[in-house]
């Protein structure tokens, strides 16, 4: 199994480079930062959060292929970055229900930084190991795990995106009316 994935990001500069957790990774080694869309690798998988289908494992041997891209960017701007032409060729998905680790959006649904978006991804597709290196780049890294573990594990498990998004339903159910007491 490779855990030499190509990790790409996109980087608008749109945010505080001293908390930025791409550019981080980036000084690290781990990522690549490109400032122009046309700089992604072609056929990546791009974690893009309006995507209509989500990421799963079968998007491992993609990422093998062509790369692992997120998009740091403010999400206010997204729909002129996530625009036609970022679409050509690339597998654009979404991640699926996470809550954050980071102190700036500790425990909020789906406001994940670069970091915690790239590890899930890389956990579910079957890349723990380099995961848990990413995050280990931050003192708060765990604390993303700790929280979302269970789902991690679960996603992982899955065949496909239809099998993800049932998943997702399970647990978003879980997170805003407390577990189902219907189940043995």
């Amino acid at each position: 199994m490779r855990e030499d994935v190509k990790i790409v990001v996109y980087h608008a500069r749109q945010c505080d480079p001293k908390k930025c957790t791409a550019l981080k990774l980036k000084r690290h080694g781990f990522v690549r930062v490109v400032h122009q869309i046309k700089f992604l690798p072609k056929e990546a998988v791009v974690l893009n959060p309006l995507s209509e289908k989500a990421f799963s494992p079968e998007d491992r041997m993609r990422i093998e292929r062509a790369g692992l891209v997120a998009l740091d960017c403010s999400w206010e701007h997204a729909e002129k970055i996530l625009s036609a032409h970022l679409k050509l060729r690339r597998a654009s998905r979404c991640l699926p229900f996470l809550v954050a680790g980071n102190p700036v959006n500790y425990s909020l649904p789906t406001k994940l930084s670069t970091v915690e978006a790239l590890a899930a991804a890389l956990f579910i597709a079957g890349f723990e190991e380099k995961a848990l290196k990413l995050l280990s780049l931050f003192k708060w890294g765990h604390t993303f795990l700790d929280l979302n573990r269970k789902r991690l594990e679960a996603y992982a498990k899955t065949e496909d995106s239809q099998q993800v998004i049932e998943l997702q339903r399970r647990f978003l159910e879980e997170h805003y009316h407390g577990p189902s007491t219907d189940n043995p």
